[in-house]
C-alpha cells in the first residue's frame, strides 16, 4: 500500500496560530527541542517545526482577535470534494479550497458543534506526524453529531471504548485508529474543539519545565489505564495542547 493511500484520513499538520507566533515558537523549541525551518510562502516566511529532518507543522499569526489555537488538518484525496460534503454534512466550510502553491490543496472547516479543522490534500506523498503529533482529540457537545458528520466527510468509521465513566469514541479508517472523540465536560469553558496531542519521554517532567517557561497546567498529569500518562497544558499565547507518554508495555 503507498503512503497516500495511508496517510489519507488522519492528521498529517498541525498549525500553531497566535497573536504572538514568535513567543510561540520560543516556547515550543524550549520544551520540546523542536527546530524550525523557514518556508517562503510569498509575502511572508512561514516557520515549520522539524523533528529527525522531518516537518510536521508550524506557526503563524491569527486572523484577527481569534483566540490562539492548535489547527490540525486531516489528510484527503479531495480537498474540493470533501469540502462540498462539509455543507451537506451540517458543517460551514470557512476557509474554501485554494492552492498552497508547490505543496497542496487546502480549506478550513467547522463542524455542526463548533470544532474547526482543515482538509488537506498534497502534492505527492502527503506529511505525517507520526512521533511528535502523536493523537488528535475532539471535544464535542454531541458524540453522535460529530461521529455522522466526520463519517461522511472524511470517511471515518468508529466503535467505542469504555472508559468507566463515559464511552470514549476512536474514529478509524482502514482499520488504523486516527482520532478520538468524548463529551465535552460541562465545567470547560471553551467551545467544541479539536486537543492535539504531543509525545513526551517525560510527561510530569515537561509539564513542571513548561510552567517555568508560562504555561498553565489544565489537567493531570495522570495515568490512563491502558492508554498511558498525559496532561494538557496551555501554552504562553493561550493555545491548549496534550501531553502524552504511551503505557510502557
Amino acid at each position: 500500500m503507498s503512503t497516500v493511500k495511508t496517510a489519507v484520513c488522519r492528521f498529517g499538520w498541525h498549525d500553531h496560530r497566535s497573536p504572538d507566533p514568535g513567543a510561540a515558537q520560543s516556547f515550543y523549541t524550549e520544551l520540546l527541542g523542536w527546530e524550525l525551518e523557514v518556508f517562503p510562502m510569498g509575502e511572508f516566511e512561514y516557520p515549520m517545526i522539524k523533528v529527525n529532518d522531518q516537518t510536521h507543522g508550524g506557526f503563524g499569526p491569527v486572523d484577527g482577535d481569534e483566540p490562539a489555537h492548535w489547527l490540525g488538518s486531516i489528510v484527503v484525496e479531495d480537498v474540493d470534494a470533501a469540502a462540498g460534503r462539509v455543507a451537506s454534512a451540517g458543517g460551514t466550510v470557512i476557509v474554501e479550497p485554494n492552492e498552497i502553491q508547490g505543496v497542496g490543496r487546502w480549506a478550513v472547516f467547522v463542524d455542526p458543534q463548533g470544532a474547526v479543522a482543515a482538509l488537506f490534500q498534497s502534492i505527492g506523498d502527503p506529511p505525517t506526524s507520526e512521533g511528535v503529533f502523536v493523537w488528535d482529540e475532539l471535544l464535542t457537545t454531541d458524540v453522535d453529531g460529530a461521529k455522522s458528520f466526520y463519517g461522511e466527510v472524511v470517511g471515518w468509521e468508529t466503535r467505542e471504548q469504555d472508559m468507566g465513566d463515559f464511552a470514549y469514541t476512536l474514529f478509524s479508517s482502514g482499520g488504523v485508529d486516527r482520532a478520538g472523540a468524548f463529551p465535552k465536560p460541562a465545567e470547560d469553558p471553551g467551545p467544541p474543539r479539536w486537543l492535539p496531542y504531543v509525545a513526551t519521554g517525560d510527561v510530569d517532567a515537561t509539564v513542571a519545565r513548561a510552567g517555568e517557561l508560562g504555561a498553565t497546567t489544565y489537567m493531570g498529569p495522570m495515568d490512563v489505564m491502558t492508554v498511558g500518562r498525559l496532561a494538557v497544558i496551555g501554552d504562553p499565547t493561550g493555545a491548549a495542547v496534550g501531553l502524552y507518554k504511551p503505557e510502557e508495555s
